[in-house]
């Protein structure tokens, strides 16, 4: 390990430096865990919080134990897209090599980065990659994680393989300058769930490969939460938007589709949630269009 990082550090400067990304909303349940996590971390790395105008504490409490974290205070809910674009523009401005988003409910392992790093310079075809995300007890793989990730077993993927993914939550990723540079920040569409799944749409249209590095754990802090039906059917909705704005898919045939899917949905579901977003969805196609045209 001590000679990988040797290695690493042997480059230039400007050329390896990580911006992690944090954005809070009253995450002092977690804040120590997730700096500490990167604070001295094995492989240097500067880390910027964006709070999104939390009353918990936790803006207090970076201040006075993390003094070296850049803390950038918006003084209200941005979401998250609009909040981490703030510092995907300081890492571009700053001219960082790699950006790290990292949930405020989640954590790292002192080798994350540095295996990532050496994953990407192997294979500087990926855009994004990810560790595998585990649950709090490290016992398992986040369940949504295994669900959009993984088609075998955890223990049948070599260590330091770079596995190809459709989707990967963006609790965890660490995104190349390059593809940062060409893909622009989260979509004004989504201001919370959608953007992940968008982003990675525009990166996958612009020719970049999406993955997870087999053996490198991180973990993400959510498997008791509840879900509620309002919640779930409240992510259909997005979907719909999700799929409008996919810059691969036709958009004259998601305009007529979605509409429908909504219908169906909230039929199948009785969720009269769904049905009262399908007309304000359809007056929002020229925003859509013209968002989808700009990523």
């Amino acid at each position: 390990t001590q000679s990988r990082l040797r290695s690493i550090m042997k480059q230039s400067d400007n050329m390896k430096r990580i911006l992690v990304i944090v954005v809070t909303y009253n995450g002092m349940k977690w804040v120590d865990r997730c700096m500490q996590s990167v604070v001295g971390h094995l492989l240097p790395v500067d880390v910027m919080v964006v709070d999104n105008g939390s009353t918990d504490g936790t803006v207090d409490h970076i201040r006075e134990y993390y003094p070296s974290v850049i803390l950038h205070c918006t003084g209200e809910n941005y979401g998250f897209g609009r909040a981490n674009n703030i510092g995907f523009s300081y890492a571009l401005e700053h001219e960082y090599q790699y950006v790290y988003l990292l949930n405020q409910d989640a954590w790292v392992m002192p080798d994350t980065f540095m295996r990532l790093v050496e994953a990407f310079e192997k294979h500087p075809e990926y855009g994004v990659l990810s560790p595998v995300q585990m649950t709090a007890s490290m016992d398992n793989p986040d369940p949504r994680f295994a669900v959009k990730c993984l088609t075998l077993p955890l223990e049948e993927y070599p260590t330091g393989m770079v596995v190809d993914v459709p989707f990967v939550m963006a609790a965890h990723w660490m995104i190349s300058r390059n593809c940062l540079e060409t893909v622009g920040g989260f979509s004004p569409v989504f201001r919370h769930y959608g953007e992940d799944d968008n982003w990675l749409h525009r990166a996958f249209y612009h020719g970049f490969k999406v993955g997870f590095v087999a053996g490198v754990p991180a973990v993400h802090d959510r498997e008791n939460r509840p879900v509620t039906k309002e919640f779930r059917m409240r992510l259909k909705c997005v979907g719909s938007l999700v799929k409008i704005s996919d810059p691969s898919s036709c958009l004259a045939l998601r305009f007529v589709l979605q509409p429908l899917e909504m219908l169906a949905i909230s039929m199948m579901y009785r969720s009269f949630h769904v049905l009262k977003q399908v007309v304000p969805m359809i007056r929002r196609y020229p925003a859509l269009k013209s968002c989808r045209s700009q990523s």
